[in-house]
């Protein structure tokens, strides 16, 4: 809270606000990263350097003293934290110092709430353009959290076009090598 940058201490008093909700009960909080001096969040097709640096110094202590205060009073076991976006970053420049949506390969971390601590689940390859070992897709992601949060996701549909489709798709598993 008392940090020198403006966009860190924004971020901190969000995490404070979503660790009060979690305590008193709320099932379900998003947080979205501050505006960073004009930026559009992580969407850096310019400037990547400093956009990705902004940003990962303002959430990168706020997200730390969120799931230490979590552990410390006994509500990482039973809350899940999902960091994620929906796509990750080409690892080749676009216009010289950004980089374009990549859906082929990015990064999601997950804390607590029956996840292992401690691991990586898949690889890239050589370049980081896309998934070449454990890949996942978003079906997969959707069924572990479903999974963790209690819920069979095969048994969740909704109707459209006269059939029962699943949530999940008919792709969805949920990814085992995860799980606490």
């Amino acid at each position: 809270l008392d940090a020198a940058y403006e966009h860190t201490r924004t971020y901190a008093r969000e995490c404070i606000l979503a660790r009060r909700l979690v305590e008193r009960g709320v099932r379900f909080v998003e947080l979205t990263i501050p505006m960073v001096d004009g930026y559009q969040r992580w969407d850096a097709h310019g400037g990547l350097v400093k956009n990705h640096g902004d940003n990962a110094r303002a959430i990168d202590q706020p997200i730390a003293g969120l799931l230490l205060d979590l552990k410390q009073r006994g509500l990482l076991d039973e809350t899940l934290v999902v960091w994620a976006g929906e796509f990750g970053r080409t690892p080749f420049a676009q216009g010289g110092d950004g980089r374009d949506h990549n859906e082929f390969g990015f990064s999601v971390w997950l804390a607590g709430g029956g996840v292992r601590g401690g691991m990586t689940y898949g690889e890239t390859d050589e370049w980081g353009y896309k998934a070449t070992v454990n890949k996942l897709e978003m079906h997969d992601l959707h069924a572990t959290i479903l999974h963790l949060l209690g819920l069979d996701h095969t048994q969740l549909t909704f109707r459209f076009g006269g059939r029962d489709i699943r949530l999940t798709d008919v792709y969805g598993e949920v990814v085992r090598g995860i799980l606490a």
